[in-house]
């Protein structure tokens, strides 16, 4: 089968289109016939190199860790899926979802809603997955006051819907450009830089950090309130926050979808490639200047 992938650890030089086996799923597994691939920072962090100690691969490797699709064969001990049903999921450890089939674990995959589409389908696991975890994790009330660093992106896009949903406030920490789309999505935009703290006059409640380094620094030490850091978890340790802890199960991923198909929630999808034009799709993703999500249309 057709897939993309590296072959070493480093930079886009490293990709290419892939001819691999078709694989099999193992026991509470399934094969899925992918229709669309989510693009995540993620992947290219792990094709640099970056994920060594979190992310066991073996080269040459499959990129992708979510997809949408149509179940083809199941592993013995599955019984909440059969061969037909549309699913979406977080790829199994060891399988890439930029291919045209991938393997994901039973208990991380849920059914999907008919009018849920693919693309949005193969958004959820990671970018709203994770949006929906960090919120969990702080467990805000209506009426609070929430800082979100870094907004913009796909991850931030989401905390802000599921923020507003519930009643949170949230002040914007987003680059100029995309000033426009958080206050859309119901955000009070502050301007990213240096001394964006500064903007910041009223008292929050809880951070959510995809962004690190000083900026993380500023908020946590002005503000004192909890943090739930995604891109910088060891400094989050440092003020008494945490990393994001995810829920990559069933229950959860079926809670998404829900939300998806009753409006609470709309994936913003700004680019969709084919697959052998996967590694355009991730260089837009590397830039890190998207706005909605990038996916890649497999079938």
């Amino acid at each position: 089968m057709i897939a993309y992938g590296f072959s070493e650890y480093g930079g886009p030089e490293t990709e290419y289109l892939l001819d691999v086996p078709m694989p099999e799923p193992g026991a509470g597994q399934i094969l899925v016939a992918v229709h669309v691939a989510g693009v995540n920072p993620a992947d290219w962090k792990v094709r640099a190199g970056n994920r060594k100690d979190t992310v066991p691969i073996t080269l040459p490797a499959v990129l992708g860790r979510e997809v949408s699709g149509t179940v083809v064969e199941t592993g013995s001990g599955v019984d909440e899926f059969t061969v037909g049903d549309e699913v979406f999921g977080a790829t199994a450890s060891g399988h890439g979802g930029y291919a045209q089939y991938t393997v994901l674990n039973a208990s991380s995959s849920a059914h999907k809603p008919d009018s849920v589409s693919w693309s949005a389908a193969a958004t959820l696991p990671v970018a709203a997955g994770t949006a929906y975890d960090v919120l969990r994790g702080l467990a805000l009330v209506s009426g609070s006051t929430l800082l979100v660093l870094g907004a913009g992106g796909g991850v931030g896009s989401s905390v802000l819907q599921l923020a507003r949903a519930t009643g949170i406030e949230v002040l914007a920490v987003a680059g100029a450009g995309k000033q426009e789309w958080v206050e859309y999505l119901g955000a009070e935009f502050v301007a990213a830089g240096p001394q964006y703290i500064d903007s910041i006059s009223r008292p929050v409640h809880g951070i959510v950090d995809l962004v690190g380094g000083e900026t993380l620094r500023a908020a946590a030490e002005k503000t004192g309130a909890p943090v739930v850091s995604v891109a910088d978890p060891v400094q989050a340790t440092q003020w008494g926050g945490s990393g994001a802890h995810r829920d990559r199960t069933t229950a959860a991923f079926t809670h998404l979808a829900e939300l998806v198909a009753t409006g609470v929630l709309s994936p913003r999808i700004d680019h969709v490639f084919p697959l052998e034009r996967a590694g355009e799709a991730l260089a837009l993703v590397e830039d890190g200047h998207t706005l909605g999500k990038v996916v890649v249309q497999v079938r």
